[in-house]
């Protein structure tokens, strides 16, 4: 059955919104752990809109399941990762004009970049996950590159409906089979919610599943740590 990581950037992007020191993603974090999360995972992005410096700092420190950072191949937020060493980083792509990641990184056309990364991350004991579209092509790469784990971003499943839900989880599945024939972890995440997991959740061979939004925004409703049960019970 898979491992539930939870995403708390929204809980730091509340704080944010007021500039002030509430609700703390540290409080979070340990709420989900609570509830039965596997993992911790948080965006350190470069324009820092959400999580600081400060709160991967802690968090390390604090957290007592897997920490996940994900990161763009930046060479600023390479060198604050390797030096926190979380248990696993995910690298990702960041445009600062998004409002959440759009895609996965293209590791084909960023070969170099994502290389390098890659091998600083690996020499300093950090575990590599890429947060990829289910494309053949990327997942090749990524094998290439000797990645831990593959993220595939499930984002246009999320979207879909009816029939065209039905071929992009065709899609994911396929591909997730190419990624632990590759001797790859099959991570999954982006978009998933309460409804719409339960189909990803069960793919052969699914080891993790990353989810932030919808447990954020139903723990405004329930509390963080019955959120994030609630989800548990559906992913396992």
């Amino acid at each position: 059955m898979p491992l539930l990581g939870v995403n708390i950037d929204h809980v730091a992007t509340v704080r944010q919104a007021r500039r002030t020191c509430e609700p703390d993603p540290v409080w979070a974090a340990a709420l989900a752990e609570l509830g039965g999360a596997d993992g911790i995972t948080i965006h350190l992005r470069e324009d820092r809109r959400h999580i600081g410096d400060r709160d991967l700092r802690i968090l390390r420190e604090t957290v007592t399941v897997k920490l996940n950072l994900e990161m763009a191949c930046e060479p600023e937020i390479v060198q604050i990762a390797c030096q926190a060493k979380p248990r696993q980083a995910t690298l990702v792509p960041e445009r600062r004009e998004e409002i959440t990641t759009e895609g996965g990184l293209d590791v084909v056309r960023h070969r170099d970049r994502v290389t390098m990364a890659v091998e600083q991350l690996r020499a300093a004991g950090v575990s590599v996950s890429l947060f990829l579209d289910p494309d053949p092509r990327q997942i090749d790469e990524a094998a290439r590159l000797k990645a831990d784990a593959v993220e595939l971003h499930t984002g246009q499943y999320a979207l879909a409906s009816g029939a065209a839900q039905e071929e992009e989880l065709k899609k994911l599945k396929a591909v997730g089979a190419q990624i632990i024939a590759a001797g790859m972890a099959l991570h999954a995440g982006h978009g998933l919610t309460y409804r719409n997991v339960r189909p990803v959740a069960t793919t052969e061979g699914m080891h993790e599943l990353n989810i932030g939004h919808s447990i954020i925004a139903r723990a405004i409703m329930v509390g963080l740590e019955k959120a994030v049960r609630q989800m548990k019970r559906l992913v396992t």
